[in-house]
């Protein structure tokens, strides 16, 4: 039991949280407080998890059941040592649209599927001789620019959803906002989910939602399955998923290392092999490409409770949830105007993660290697370049990602070769000389109060 990570200590007397400890992911409260842990985690992933197939138009009750059976098969594979849900990743959104365009559903799932296999592999190779060697292929101004350029990449996506129903994305995006920052704890951390809702009854009550499938959908069923279909074409469009989802789930692992005092470094590879494991299970099924979640994150950050028997419950909840042909089409009648607003906020983040690993790692914009690297990839992947050869087909998100690795290494080498590299990589601790100079001479000549 306790190497499927299902064998779990109770904490204390299992009914309360002494002030400065926490729940370890080896142990686990009363288990009617555990069932409400993992019904909580299962709230805070829905809306993330749902927006994916329902913009990409795939089932979303198959997502659901796929993104609960790779949350189990993730605590089994990590040993039930990291604690985290597998929802649907915004990574594969845009890949999965422009190969859907030229292949079809299955087109995409044989891309997800392919993207998954890809993740695993890089995964075993971590798991047996250590991450260092992704930091040295994508040191943090190459994860930055590709984080970055497949939200901006999405944004015309984002106004097309937006233009069907300006009134009602308006309303959706706004509350997503005021949400954000008129409430703390989990409701604050739920805002997409939120104004996902509010945006809902607005549509409602403009006229904008149709219930006809809904109404002729069972109560209880199997979720939609579809098999994946392989093409060559769909390579370029899901190969950069894998370098953000490998970025991700690392900073996901030592997210949680830091937050329960573990450390988990021998468990990254594990962590990876895991998310390509289920997402290549999710591609042959017809679901979407999973990832850790960060909203799950923020739930334990919020509630102290790192335990993986919750993850197993919202694991096995969303899995029943998802046998339920009906709630699945009431999921799917979110109207676009909805979609648009949150989307507006969703890719927005998206392109803000990537500008947050870079002020996190105090990238040196002087640097020209690093400001080269990250202002082409960016204006390939927003521009939405493409190149064609024969049946391959690279988009701005492949040529984007390309670019960043092959500028930032090529002109790395030539500055080294010819010793022209003055620049340092990262940006000083604190104000440079200068600005601490002029500061003190300021305090020095402003007036002394008596």
């Amino acid at each position: 039991m306790s190497m499927l990570g299902i064998k779990w200590k109770l904490h204390g007397t299992g009914k309360s949280i002494k002030p400065g400890h926490v729940v370890a992911p080896d142990e686990r409260l009363a288990w009617p407080l555990t069932i409400g842990v993992g019904m909580q985690h299962v709230v805070a992933m829905f809306g993330a998890t749902f927006l994916v197939p329902i913009i990409t138009g795939m089932p979303p009750a198959t997502t659901l059941f796929f993104s609960g059976i790779g949350t189990l098969l993730f605590l089994v594979i990590t040993k039930g040592r990291v604690p985290s849900y597998l929802g649907s990743s915004f990574a594969f959104i845009a890949p999965i649209m422009a190969s859907q365009q030229q292949f079809g559903v299955p087109g995409a799932l044989g891309g997800v599927v392919l993207a998954g296999a890809a993740l695993a592999l890089v995964g075993a190779i971590v798991q047996k001789f250590g991450a260092g060697w992704i930091n040295r292929l994508m040191p943090p101004i190459v994860t930055g620019a590709i984080v970055a350029l497949i939200g901006l990449n999405l944004a015309p996506a984002a106004k097309q959803n937006f233009d069907a129903a300006p009134v009602t994305a308006v309303v959706t995006l706004a509350t997503i906002i005021l949400v954000s920052v008129l409430f703390r704890g989990i409701l604050g951390r739920l805002s997409i989910l939120v104004g996902v809702v509010v945006g809902y009854l607005v549509a409602m009550l403009r006229g904008e939602v149709s219930y006809d499938k809904m109404e002729a959908a069972a109560w209880v069923g199997l979720p939609q399955f579809q098999t994946p279909e392989f093409h060559v074409g769909v390579l370029g469009l899901f190969v950069p998923v894998v370098l953000v989802l490998v970025a991700e789930n690392i900073g996901h692992v030592k997210s949680v290392a830091a937050m329960t005092g573990q450390n988990l470094d021998g468990v990254s590879g594990r962590a990876l092999m895991a998310d390509g494991a289920a997402t290549v299970l999710a591609g042959f099924g017809g679901g979407s490409g999973t990832t850790t979640y960060a909203e799950n994150i923020g739930v334990m950050a919020a509630t102290k409770v790192y335990s993986t028997a919750a993850y197993w419950v919202a694991g096995v909840f969303a899995i029943v949830l998802s046998f339920s042909p009906k709630f699945g089409e009431l999921i799917a009648t979110v109207p676009p105007g909805v979609l648009g607003g949150a989307a507006t906020m969703l890719y927005g983040m998206i392109g803000i993660l990537g500008v947050k690993i870079w002020v996190q790692n105090r990238v040196n914009f002087s640097n020209p290697v690093y400001l080269t690297t990250a202002a082409v990839a960016l204006i390939i992947g927003i521009a939405d370049y493409t190149w064609t050869i024969g049946d391959l087909k690279f988009t701005g998100i492949a040529l984007g990602s390309a670019a960043a690795l092959v500028i930032y290494h090529g002109m790395k080498a030539i500055a080294k070769a010819r010793g022209t590299a003055a620049e340092p990589e990262t940006e000083p601790a604190g104000l440079p000389p200068q600005a601490k100079a002029a500061g003190n001479a300021a305090a020095r000549r402003a007036p002394k109060k008596r």
